[in-house]
């Protein structure tokens, strides 16, 4: 469907209200489920289902739909992105989906961050972090993978209470653009040097998330090995590339 045609669409809904043209609307916007759904899935692993990640989004889009003022000088796609992934979060808060093990290992990693930073004076490494924790290396990205459910979830609870969408110009007062950060080119050169600390695996998955935004299930099925291993591949090479581009690695996704 054009530009055009959904310009229409959105027309016709507005005047009319009609159920059947909601339901056009659905249908239209359900790939934007599977992509916020799919993006999330990689950060929360193998934690909650894919499939439950979208039934969970599309409520979300669908509240986005019955709420969304087109008056506004807003993509849809933002503002309904930002309430699939809301609804997403809020039902796995709700249900209580960060096991208690998960919590006890964030206090201890967090503990033992605290003393290693207050006895060096600079951040702790992993091996230090290991040697801390009396795990391996391989263990400790297990538990740093396991954290992703708790950390996007604090994320989202940060967002809800700090950040309203208003229109397009607004969206991104509270956060600087990645331009005005950064030389995109630099940007570009930073990124290239993080990819090339990667092993051959860790770096297809990141090509695989940002550059083809394929989701955790399709990234396994494609490199043959399980989502668990993608999803702990994927925390090695955030966390090799974040020694090289520092914050900006967080711009990743800006950048596919």
């Amino acid at each position: 469907m054009t530009d055009e045609q959904k310009a229409m669409l959105w027309s016709d809904y507005v005047r009319t209200g009609s159920k059947e043209l909601r339901d056009r609307l659905i249908i239209e916007y359900s790939p934007l489920v599977k992509l916020v759904a799919g993006r999330l899935s990689m950060y929360l692993g193998c934690n909650v289902e894919y499939d439950d990640l979208v039934g969970f989004g599309i409520f979300g889009l669908i509240d986005a739909i019955d709420k969304f003022d087109t008056r506004k000088n807003i993509k849809f796609e933002t503002y309904a992105s930002l309430r699939i992934r809301g609804e997403i979060l809020d039902q796995i808060r709700k249900n209580d989906w960060i096991p208690r093990t998960v919590r006890q290992k964030q206090k201890q990693l967090d503990a033992a961050m605290k003393q290693i930073e207050a006895e060096k004076g600079r951040p702790a490494t992993d091996d230090e972090l290991a040697e801390a924790l009396g795990i391996s290396n391989d263990e400790l990205t297990d538990w740093q993978a396991q954290m992703n459910v708790s950390n996007v979830v604090s994320l989202n609870e940060f967002m809800d209470s700090g950040m309203e969408v208003s229109d397009q110009k607004g969206f991104g007062k509270r956060f600087d653009s990645p331009e005005e950060n950064i030389d995109k080119l630099t940007l570009k050169e930073m990124l290239k040097d993080a990819i090339d600390t990667l092993t051959d695996k860790e770096r297809s998955v990141i090509l695989f998330y940002y550059y083809e935004e394929l989701n955790l299930k399709e990234i396994a099925n494609i490199m043959e090995v399980t989502e668990s291993r993608v999803s702990q591949l994927h925390t090695k090479a955030l966390n090799k590339m974040k020694k090289v581009m520092g914050p900006y690695a967080d711009l990743l996704g800006n950048l596919a």
